[in-house]
């Protein structure tokens, strides 16, 4: 339990450098571009060392389902999450995009699981959703180099990027739960991502080739943070609920926000900082709030 949990930490750490990292590329790479190339080429990547099991998860009719429908999510997830750092901000983006992936994960399990919501939950995800509104009504200062006018719709492309997250998410859990390893998992479902997601770099991605510092931007988000992460993720998948495992990943917004402030030079007011605390408060009282899934034993 403990390395699951390790392993989940370091994952995030990871994801947490990310938004700072595209901001170093040249301005003529947009966020479509850049969210194509770091999924289809790490989830070409997580095919490629599972690609047996993986196929046979793709293969079995019992989860081909689950994978085709968290492919949907790992397509959108990344253009709308690069898409909503680009509008509102490295701070902002990450933490709308992965502050609201508990609250759209327990929406899932509710609805498709069919496990009750708590009064204590409805609280958390009220607290949650005003943080998100106090955000999208301001939250950058005067000297911050984001415009304030694409902030709400950042906020709303962010919404789009937590409920992709948690739906591939969830029916990546689904799928472990019916005997296929996180590795099979992983590889199936990001490996099945990629193929749309390919097609989409290669409509926008010809100015990622036009210098190498930003073949080296990419290459680091694709080995890195994708790669690399979503090997540990799938780890840390493999042991613990889906609920759980997207509050730790509140570890990335926390430290985009700090790289955004340090180094890129985001400069948040008032009700920003307060808005941000008040998600963090809100998803922090989900996890408690909601009860263990039931797993079904590995093969």
């Amino acid at each position: 339990m403990i390395l699951a949990v390790w392993a989940v930490v370091i994952a995030s750490a990871l994801w947490g450098t990310t938004g700072t990292a595209a901001t170093f590329l040249s301005s003529d790479v947009s966020p479509l571009a850049t969210g194509s190339a770091t999924m289809a080429i790490g989830g070409a990547l997580l095919f490629a060392i599972a690609a047996r099991p993986a196929a046979r998860a793709i293969a079995d009719p019992r989860t081909r389902r689950w994978l085709l429908v968290g492919a949907i999510g790992v397509v959108i997830y990344p253009l709308a999450f690069y898409s909503s750092m680009s509008l509102a901000g490295v701070a902002i983006g990450n933490v709308v995009s992965l502050g609201s992936g508990p609250l759209f994960a327990a929406l899932l399990e509710w609805r498709v699981s069919r496990r009750p919501l708590t009064r204590q939950w409805m609280l958390a995800a009220a607290i949650a959703i005003s943080g998100v509104v106090m955000l999208a009504a301001g939250g950058h200062g005067a000297d911050s180099p984001v415009n304030p006018d694409e902030v709400p719709i950042g906020v709303a492309v962010g919404l789009l990027a937590g409920a992709s997250y948690a739906l591939y998410t969830f029916t990546s859990a689904e799928v472990i739960a019916r005997g296929h390893s996180s590795r099979a998992t992983m590889g199936a479902v990001f490996g099945l991502g990629a193929i749309p997601l390919a097609v989409v770099l290669a409509v926008t991605g010809a100015p990622l080739v036009q210098s190498i510092s930003n073949v080296s931007i990419i290459t680091y988000l694709a080995l890195g943070p994708m790669f690399l992460a979503y090997v540990l993720f799938g780890i840390g998948l493999r042991r613990l609920r889906s609920s759980v495992v997207t509050v730790i990943t509140l570890l990335e917004p926390l430290m985009a926000t700090l790289l955004a402030v340090a180094i890129v030079g985001e400069r948040l007011d008032p009700l920003g900082w307060a808005g941000l605390a008040v998600i963090l408060l809100g998803v922090t009282l989900l996890s408690p709030a909601r009860r263990p899934r039931l797993r079904a034993p590995r093969t």
